[in-house]
């Protein structure tokens, strides 16, 4: 049996962070943070230790594309809330750039941005990427470059 309080401890943020950068918006990836580990724990049989990680980007994949399935029937909030803790001037050159990385992100096929947050961001190996969205390696490499190139564009065309 495995110690669900440990796995939370150990990997909700990685989680959080990827579901994050794949839906664009914080609610829902806290809302894919609940539901994979939520999986996680009724799924039948023993999680292998080793695959811990990529086994809960998954089931955050899943439930996120699940979510785009039912996003017909929702309604966005409104953004005009501000943050009192950040400093007005300091932050806002920096917000202002993750709101258009954010959105390009977004931009991007949801398979070719899976593939590079999990290079990017958590550091997985092409050949994990590959085993963990079930493409051949030289897919998984020519997502991410793409992806990387779309990214540039989109900010040079800002500048």
């Amino acid at each position: 049996m495995t110690d669900f309080s440990s796995l939370y401890q150990k990997y909700a943020q990685d989680v959080f962070r990827f579901a994050y950068f794949l839906s664009g918006n914080r609610a829902d990836a806290e809302d894919i943070v609940s539901e994979a580990f939520v999986r996680a724990w009724s799924a039948p049989g023993a999680i292998r230790q080793s695959t811990v990680k990529a086994y809960l980007l998954v089931i955050a994949r899943n439930c996120y594309r699940q979510g785009l399935r039912h996003s017909g029937r929702r309604l966005p909030l409104k953004q005009d809330i501000s943050d009192p803790r950040l400093a007005p001037h300091d932050s806002a050159e920096q917000r202002a750039e993750l709101e258009y990385v954010m959105r390009d992100l977004q931009q991007l096929p949801e398979v070719d941005r899976t593939a590079l947050l999990l290079s990017a961001v958590e550091k997985f190996s092409y050949e994990q990427i590959a085993k963990t969205l079930g493409l051949s390696l030289g897919a998984v490499k020519t997502k991410i470059h793409r992806a990387r190139l779309k990214l540039v564009q989109a900010r040079e065309q800002r500048r």
